[in-house]
């Protein structure tokens, strides 16, 4: 019985090989022969969880015919790799990848670094923040002192507890935009809203606009959904969306659903303008297109000038008849991951349908956690979490753009006004090798591909603004003698061995 679970094409293995950028040739340094430069990318590619562990790999032959070399050159490749044990094969059962014994699955997402790791290692991979206190605290104490006449009940809200749909939709209201609590679902985290909206309207084979580039995380989600995934180029710098090039993909393509974060979009930080999310609006209605406003960053406008001038509408502003746009929202980004609640705003005919597949999902969200968010709601404990939030993601970006700029000047990016990530082109050199690097000089940071599609972006990094002062610092002579490593090819002196850190 053949061991591997999935299949990569030919075409496909040799689209992400061809998006993997040839490292600089550094003093002194040699190309590494056909083979090994082969070896080497689908090792990265394995390692960065891009092809899946226990997947087919193409025959030898087809492989050679999409790269364009011999034969030869291919049957090598995999044969370092299956002495390195990232190969295995049978006869009649072909080739497939795996990882050698003692090492980690690697992960397709972007799961922060476990506890035992983060002494030695600055994990750059999570764009969260830990808890605002006290406002965690006094928010658990809150939600405790309300639980007693839950806790005679049998604890399953599918829609979510019905004071927090309420103040959800009364916040709504109170930003000119009349809801009511028939339109929200309480979801276990954004995660859990769009994996519900994404299975309601988007079946297996189902194409589903999303910005190019997106998310990681819910790009992963809709793959393994089996969805068919239509890139759109967002605009240069933070300027949003390229109007022109959404009009023609909505119009040609005729998606299912579309993706968008207008707000500080995760990973650009772009902040699309209300005329780009009047038009988009309009196009998506045009082309019976549903679309999911993912708005978990909206709160988090770093700059005074933006909360005194006003943020743009809420693109379901621009949908009073609520048939065309449906909001993920939650408290993960702005307060604490660990809380887990979202929720998704929609006509009430769509929540009463979410609300009926929970039953064969996950049957509602945690009560505790919804009345402790409910508590920060009606007491203003959020604003006054959220403030400190703000106040917290500021410094940090503060510090580690300084940083970036004195030990990497080369390095490409802009300032957002809002969210939690920087877009940093590398120089030039490949990001999926800095990930590489990074985990030897003691820095954990996620490649460009990782928030495109079929290899996109691999000259860019992910930096979240998550660590601040001297730990900002550091995380950036990392990356810098990660790069280092990248330009030498891996060769040049070893890295030290990254000292622990206490943050």
């Amino acid at each position: 019985m053949a061991q591997w679970t999935s299949a990569v094409g030919a075409a496909q293995l040799a689209r992400l090989l061809n998006s993997q950028q040839e490292r600089p040739a550094g003093p002194g340094s040699r190309r590494p022969p056909a083979y090994r430069a082969l070896a080497d990318g689908i090792r990265l590619l394995v390692l960065e969880g891009r092809v899946p562990v226990a997947a087919r790999l193409p025959a030898e032959r087809e492989l050679a015919l999409s790269l364009s070399v011999s034969r030869t050159t291919v049957a090598a490749a995999y044969e370092a790799l299956r002495g390195e044990g990232f190969l295995e094969s049978r006869r009649g059962a072909g080739s497939w990848t795996a990882v050698p014994a003692g090492n980690p699955v690697p992960a397709r997402g972007l799961e922060p670094l476990p506890p035992e790791a983060l002494g030695s290692m600055i994990d750059l991979g999570c764009a969260s923040l830990p808890a605002p206190e006290p406002w965690l605290t006094r928010a658990v104490q809150g939600a405790l002192e309300e639980l007693p006449p839950y806790a005679h009940t049998h604890g399953d809200y599918p829609a979510g507890l019905p004071a927090l749909r309420a103040m959800i939709a009364e916040r709504y209201t109170a930003r000119g935009i009349p809801t009511m609590p028939e339109q929200i679902m309480v979801t276990t985290g954004a995660m859990g809203a769009i994996d519900a909206i994404c299975h309601l309207f988007a079946g297996r084979g189902e194409r589903i606009a999303v910005e190019s580039p997106s998310y990681a995380n819910i790009l992963q989600l809709m793959r393994e959904a089996g969805a068919r995934l239509v890139p759109v180029a967002m605009a240069e710098g933070l300027a949003g969306w390229d109007m022109d090039r959404w009009r023609q993909v909505l119009r040609e393509a005729a998606p299912r659903l579309a993706y968008v974060v207008a707000d500080f979009h995760n990973p650009t930080g772009a902040l699309a303008d209300e005329d780009q999310r009047r038009r988009l609006v309009d196009a998506a209605r045009a082309a019976g297109t549903v679309l999911v406003a993912d708005e978990t960053m909206s709160e988090l406008w770093l700059e005074e000038e933006v909360g005194t001038a006003g943020m743009p509408r809420r693109v379901c502003a621009f949908d009073p008849a609520g048939s065309t746009v449906i909001t993920v929202g939650s408290a993960s980004k702005a307060f604490w991951a660990g809380m887990r609640i979202g929720w998704v705003r929609a006509a009430p005919d769509i929540v009463r349908s979410l609300v009926a597949a929970r039953a064969y999902a996950d049957l509602g969200t945690p009560v505790l956690e919804q009345l402790a968010v409910n508590w920060l709601f009606s007491t203003g404990g959020w604003e006054q979490a959220v403030a400190l939030r703000r106040a917290q993601a500021r410094g940090n970006r503060d510090a580690l753009v300084t940083a970036l700029r004195r030990e990497l000047p080369d390095w490409e990016f802009s300032v957002p006004q809002g969210g939690l990530t920087l877009w940093v082109r590398a120089g030039g050199l490949s990001g999926s090798r800095l990930a590489e690097m990074g985990e030897r000089t003691g820095v954990r940071v996620p490649s460009g591909p990782r928030f495109g599609v079929d290899g996109a972006f691999e000259g860019y990094v992910r930096l979240p603004f998550t660590v601040g002062g001297a730990v900002a610092e550091e995380a950036a002579v990392r990356l810098a003698a990660a790069a280092r490593l990248v330009e030498t090819g891996g060769t040049g002196a070893a890295a030290e061995s990254p000292r622990t850190f206490v943050a």
